[in-house]
C-alpha cells in the first residue's frame, strides 16, 4: 500500500479532490497501479498524502463517476479494470431498473419526424446486382450528391454501415495499442467502450461553448497523440456546436504533427449550422464521418465518410474482408430521400422542430435556474447537485435518463445527466420542473439550496 500511495504522492500537483482523481488517474494509465488493486483506506491516503478526509472521498467519488474505480463498503475500494469494460460505459447509458413511461435516455430520433418512404420504395424495383464483387462500394448518383455538400473538396469517398462501424474502421486501421488519442470531455460512450477495446490511452479535453478548449487541446497534442476525435456539431452529449474560427484554430495547432483528425458529424441535417470540417484546412489529415441515422433513420444504417486516400484504401480494403459494401438497396433509398423534394422538405422541418422542442426545455429550466449549454441536438446535458439522487427522482416519477458517468473522460466536480429532449413534443413546463427537482436533490432526499 506504501508503494501505491509513493506512486499517487508522486503525481499530486494540486491537494484537492480533482487533483487526487487525477493523479490516481495518471497512476493507473502509468501502470502503477493495476485494474483489481485495492486502493488504501481513505484516513490512510489522507494522512500520508496530507489531506482531509472529506478532500480523499470528494476524489473517490470523481474518480467511482468516471468510472475508474469502484467503492463497495467494508469490501474496499477497486480499480475497475477498463480493458474488459466492452460495452460497458454504454450500457450503462440504457440501463434502467424499473419501467418508465417517459424514456429520454435513448438518444435516438423521434420515428414521427423521419422522412417517409413510401416515394422512396416505389423507385425501387428489384435488389440489383453488381457487376463485380469488386465494384465501387458507392453508386455513382449517390457519389455526386453526397459530395455537393459535403464539408471538404476531393476527398475519397466511401459508406459505410453507419457511423460507430466508420468509427471502428478508422480506429482498428490507424491505431494500435498504446497509442495515445485525444477525445472530447465528456465523450460519447460507444467511442469511449470502442476505444477501451482496442488498447489505446485516452486524453481528455474540456468543451466550451466554441468547442475543444485551445489550449487543453494544444497542451494535449504536445503528448504526440496518434488521433484527435471530434465531433463538430450538436455534440453528443453536450449539443455545442463548434464554432468555424475555433475550428480554424484547432486545424492551426494540428497542422505540421502527424496526427490525424477524425470528425464524427452524426447530426447531419437534424443540425441547424452548416457543415464544418477542420479538413477545409487539413485535407491531408482529417476523415469526415457524416451519419444519416437521426435525419433520415437509424435503421438505415448508413454514414458516409471521407479521408486521406491512405486511410481510405486501407479502409476499403478491410472491409472487402467482410461485408464488402454497404446495401445498394439501402443506398437507392437514401439517394432518394436525398434527392425528392418532399422528403427533403420533412427533413428540414424536423430539424426545425427539434430546435424547439429542445429551446422550449432549455427555456423553461432556465427560469428554474439549471442553465443547459449547448446550442443544439437532440439532447441536452444538464448539471445536477448529486447524480444518483436526480436518476433515482426521475426514475420514481417514470422519466429516464443517462446518468453522466459513462460520458465521463476526466474528474470532475459535479454530475450531470443527459436528457433527450428531441423525444418531448409537448409538456416542457411540467418536464422542466420534474428535471429542476431531480438536479437539487440530494442523496438523502433533501433538496439543495
Amino acid at each position: 500500500m506504501s508503494d501505491v500511495l509513493s506512486a499517487i504522492e508522486e503525481r499530486l500537483e494540486q491537494p484537492t479532490a480533482k487533483g487526487l482523481a487525477t493523479a490516481v488517474s495518471r497512476t493507473i494509465h502509468d501502470g502503477d497501479l493495476a485494474p483489481g488493486a485495492k486502493l488504501p483506506p481513505i484516513r490512510e491516503v489522507a494522512r500520508q498524502l496530507a489531506l482531509s478526509p472529506t478532500t480523499v472521498s470528494a476524489g473517490w467519488a470523481l474518480l467511482a463517476r468516471a468510472g475508474t474505480i469502484r467503492t463497495e463498503g467494508r469490501r474496499g475500494t477497486t480499480v475497475i479494470d477498463s480493458s474488459r469494460a466492452g460495452a460497458g460505459r454504454y450500457r450503462r447509458v440504457l440501463e434502467h431498473q424499473a419501467p418508465l413511461s417517459l424514456d429520454l435516455s435513448t438518444g435516438v430520433p423521434d420515428a414521427t419526424l423521419l422522412p417517409g418512404l413510401t416515394r422512396a420504395l416505389a423507385a425501387v424495383r428489384t435488389a440489383g446486382t453488381p457487376g463485380s464483387y469488386l465494384d465501387e462500394p458507392v453508386l455513382p448518383e449517390l457519389h455526386r450528391v453526397l459530395l455537393d455538400e459535403w464539408p471538404t473538396r476531393e476527398a475519397r469517398l466511401t459508406v459505410v454501415d453507419g457511423a460507430m462501424e466508420a468509427l471502428d474502421l478508422v480506429s482498428r486501421t490507424c491505431l494500435r495499442l498504446g497509442d495515445r488519442v485525444v477525445v472530447e470531455h465528456p465523450c460519447f460512450p460507444p467511442l469511449l467502450d470502442l476505444l477501451e477495446a482496442v488498447g489505446v490511452e485516452v486524453v481528455g479535453v474540456p468543451l466550451d461553448e466554441g468547442g475543444p478548449e485551445p489550449t487543453a487541446f494544444a497542451a494535449a497534442l504536445a503528448a504526440s497523440p496518434r488521433a484527435v476525435y471530434l465531433q463538430p456539431r450538436a455534440q453528443n452529449p453536450t449539443g455545442v456546436t463548434m464554432t468555424r474560427a475555433r475550428a480554424r484554430e484547432l486545424a492551426g495547432l494540428v497542422e505540421g504533427t502527424d496526427t490525424l483528425v477524425v470528425e464524427d458529424d452524426s447530426a447531419d441535417a437534424t443540425s441547424t449550422s452548416a457543415p464544418l470540417s477542420l479538413g477545409a484546412w487539413l485535407p491531408d489529415q482529417t476523415v469526415h464521418v457524416r451519419s444519416f441515422s437521426k435525419s433520415h433513420g437509424p435503421d438505415l444504417r448508413l454514414a458516409a465518410m471521407s479521408g486521406p486516400p491512405e486511410v481510405m484504401g486501407a479502409v476499403i480494403a478491410r472491409r472487402q474482408l467482410g461485408q464488402g459494401w454497404s446495401s445498394r438497396l439501402l443506398q437507392r433509398i437514401l439517394l432518394s430521400l436525398l434527392t425528392d423534394e418532399r422528403s427533403v422538405a420533412e427533413v428540414a422541418a424536423a430539424r426545425d422542430e427539434y430546435a424547439r422542442r429542445r429551446q422550449a426545455v432549455v427555456n423553461a429550466l432556465a427560469t428554474r435556474g439549471v442553465a443547459v449549454g449547448g446550442s443544439e441536438g437532440l439532447n441536452i446535458w444538464v448539471p445536477v447537485h448529486d447524480e444518483a439522487a436526480a436518476l433515482v427522482r426521475l426514475a420514481s416519477q417514470g422519466i429516464g435518463v443517462s446518468p453522466g458517468a459513462p460520458f465521463a473522460v476526466l474528474p470532475e466536480e459535479q454530475g450531470h445527466v443527459r436528457v433527450t429532449v428531441g423525444l418531448v413534443r409537448d409538456g416542457h413546463d411540467e418536464l422542466a420542473e420534474a428535471i429542476a427537482t431531480a438536479a437539487r436533490t440530494q442523496a438523502w432526499g433533501v433538496r439543495a439550496r
